[in-house]
């Protein structure tokens, strides 16, 4: 009898030392991520200049999270409903993230939105910034941003440009310079970059306010850039002056990053971060980034959500300054 005993828990004790060591095995695939392919949203057109960097810099973390990244373009609403979507319908497991950018933290104050820009959201990391321009085609009357500015002043109303949408930073950026001017334009809302490039080229608008999506028709020939938006003038069109050169006091980069649905686990945050700051790094994405004159703005998770938390408050600033908030 207690031999049959011994024996019996002899195999009871193998069977859990047994269980006990699959069980991190088990647990250590149950926790591995990514196991399939991930969506990365980006809300505008493709061919646009976010759409070639964010394609690139997608392709290469591909690399680093040993699955797919998958770019879907929804564009609309001046860049905020492909993340706003995705705050309000996706999982938080990190298959489904998108590009966020500072429209987002402006169209609250601008519209009622069912969406909280800092709270429906996790903040993974920050890439980089764009270099703003306005452009008008080759054989447009204004050879400088002045005379554009002063033809304003003579029809009121009457000269147009278009933007990426309302609220974007193309769009408020030229409303504070109209403002200062003491001039009245006609702002033509466009779903992206990609759709309003045609039609200014097409003669349906006289100009447009963009980040460098335009840079490869300003070197064609097909595209005058009257203005940039920097601190300084750009090493690629040096002959171009900044605003603040002309007399406004309007200086704009727009910062950009990925951001995932609020309640993501830390640690999936983590590995989606450091392939994406991999990615941001690699030689193809600064060689886009350089093409479009464009810096790494990098900041980690916490130090991304710091800056959309502080930006938010200060954006209310220039909403209410641009009289465009949200009447109640």
């Amino acid at each position: 009898m207690q031999r049959s005993i011994d024996r019996r828990a002899c195999l009871a004790l193998a069977l859990t030392a047994a269980l006990s060591a699959a069980l991190p095995l088990q647990a250590g695939a149950q926790n591995a991520f990514p196991t399939k392919p991930i969506t990365l949203i980006v809300p505008f057109p493709a061919g646009g200049s976010t759409d070639r960097h964010l394609r690139i810099v997608a392709q290469d973390a591909s690399k680093y999270l040993g699955q797919p990244v998958i770019v879907e373009n929804r564009p609309g609403a001046g860049g905020t409903l492909g993340p706003a979507t995705m705050a309000k319908t996706a999982k938080p497991d990190g298959y489904t993230i998108s590009l966020y950018t500072l429209a987002m933290l402006r169209m609250p104050y601008m519209q009622k939105s069912s969406w909280d820009p800092i709270n429906d959201f996790t903040f993974i990391l920050g890439l980089s910034g764009y270099t703003f321009g306005f452009t008008v085609r080759a054989d447009s009357p204004y050879k400088t941003f002045n005379e554009y500015i002063e033809a304003a002043r003579k029809a009121p109303g009457t000269i147009d440009y278009g933007s990426t949408g309302v609220g974007s930073s193309p769009h408020l950026l030229i409303e504070e310079v109209a403002i200062n001017a003491k001039v009245k334009l006609n702002h033509v809302p466009f779903k992206g970059n990609a759709d309003m490039q045609q039609a200014l080229l097409g003669g349906h608008v006289m100009a447009q306010s963009d980040a460098t999506g335009w840079d490869q028709f300003v070197d064609a020939g097909k595209m005058r850039l009257l203005v940039t938006f920097g601190e300084k003038r750009t090493t690629r069109w040096p002959d171009v002056p900044t605003a603040q050169e002309l007399g406004y006091k309007v200086v704009s980069t727009s910062p950009y990053g990925l951001a995932g649905p609020k309640g993501m686990d830390p640690a999936v945050v983590k590995t989606l971060h450091d392939a994406f700051k991999r990615a941001l790094f690699d030689p193809a994405s600064m060689e886009v980034m350089k093409q479009l004159n464009q810096e790494p703005a990098y900041r980690n998770s916490e130090d991304y959500k710091a800056w959309a938390q502080a930006t938010f408050v200060k954006e209310k600033t220039l909403i209410e300054y641009l009289g465009l908030m949200a009447k109640n």
